[in-house]
């Protein structure tokens, strides 16, 4: 097996307020390793997204990590100051945002935008991160004769593109790429995952692929990890938990995803009863109970912890 190129262990982040205290992520602990793609999903306001935010040190005030630890290789990031992390920010972690727009200045060309990038991190003079932010562009399927062009002279799927060729510019070990289909149409979305993959695999980087989608996860990742209410209810191999999945919340997912190869357009599609708990409501127990067609007394009075590595879940509390 290859080795872990990150590790997080027990990461617990929160959010101060008048009366007390929101956790966000409480208690998680994963692994991702050299060369592979995980997953993360699950619905709105599981953690995904702030789980990616703690590990590239963009939390935003007055949210802190306050316990756990987060290792990149041999290096432990979380108790950098901000001055350390940005020096790995963008350098050995990049970052794939959801709207790319949000990561490109309107009023410079994507050039110049690349060269920058390349020269923060990289030791390369002017005429070297020119002939290299070109040869990024082409490698993502833009002609590098629109080096000179602005964003907005772009489609959602070039933008998006470009912003691929950004995060990988510095060579990245570890990319974080946060919903970065989720604007684009199915097409384009297609293109852009199979990019991605491709990309990473030619470049030995990792990816956290942060999604809602089933779809998506089944085609792009090699290991998911389905996160709820801040707390991760099942990890594992990609085709072990589609195929057989443990958690309630994981067949919920799966079973509320469209498939053509049901053969029957007319069927309704399975619905998760409830919705995600806010995290000043989280309920005793497993968060999960309130939806949960399994539900036992124990679920609601004690919270489980990953059993067997794989699924947090009362149900195999016996194996």
């Amino acid at each position: 097996m290859s080795q872990p190129i990150l590790r997080v262990r027990n990461l617990r982040v929160v959010f101060p307020h008048r009366h007390g205290e929101l956790v966000a992520i409480d208690d998680i602990s994963f692994d991702v390793n050299k060369g592979e793609i995980l997953g993360f999903v699950g619905e709105s306001g599981a953690g995904k997204s702030m789980t990616g935010a703690a590990i590239i040190g963009l939390i935003d005030p007055p949210g802190y990590i306050e316990s756990g630890e987060i290792w990149l290789d041999d290096k432990r990031i979380d108790e950098l100051d901000s001055g350390a992390m940005t020096r790995i920010r963008g350098d050995r972690i990049s970052m794939v945002f959801q709207d790319p727009l949000t990561s490109l200045n309107p009023l410079r060309t994507i050039g110049d935008q690349l060269v920058e990038t390349i020269q923060t991190h990289l030791p390369i003079g002017d005429d070297e991160a020119k002939r290299k932010a070109m040869a990024g562009l082409e490698e993502v399927g833009i002609d590098p004769s629109r080096f000179d062009a602005y964003p907005h002279e772009f489609s959602g799927g070039m933008r998006q593109r470009v912003v691929i060729a950004l995060a990988l510019s510095a060579e990245p070990e570890l990319i974080i790429a946060d919903e970065p289909t989720t604007a684009l149409d199915v097409s384009v979305q297609a293109q852009v995952l199979k990019l991605l993959r491709r990309l990473c695999q030619e470049h030995g980087a990792s990816v956290i692929l942060i999604t809602h989608d089933m779809g998506v996860i089944a085609e792009t990742t090699d290991r998911v990890a389905v996160l709820y209410a801040g707390r991760l209810a099942e990890i594992g191999p990609t085709a072990e938990v589609l195929n057989e999945p443990q958690h309630p919340y994981s067949r919920g997912l799966i079973a509320s995803t469209p498939s053509v190869e049901q053969g029957d357009i007319d069927t309704r599609l399975f619905q998760i009863s409830g919705a995600m708990p806010r995290l000043d409501a989280l309920p005793a127990g497993c968060a999960f109970n309130p939806r949960c067609e399994h539900r036992m007394d124990r679920c609601v009075d004690e919270r489980p912890d990953l059993l067997q590595d794989r699924v947090s879940c009362w149900l195999y509390a016996d194996g």
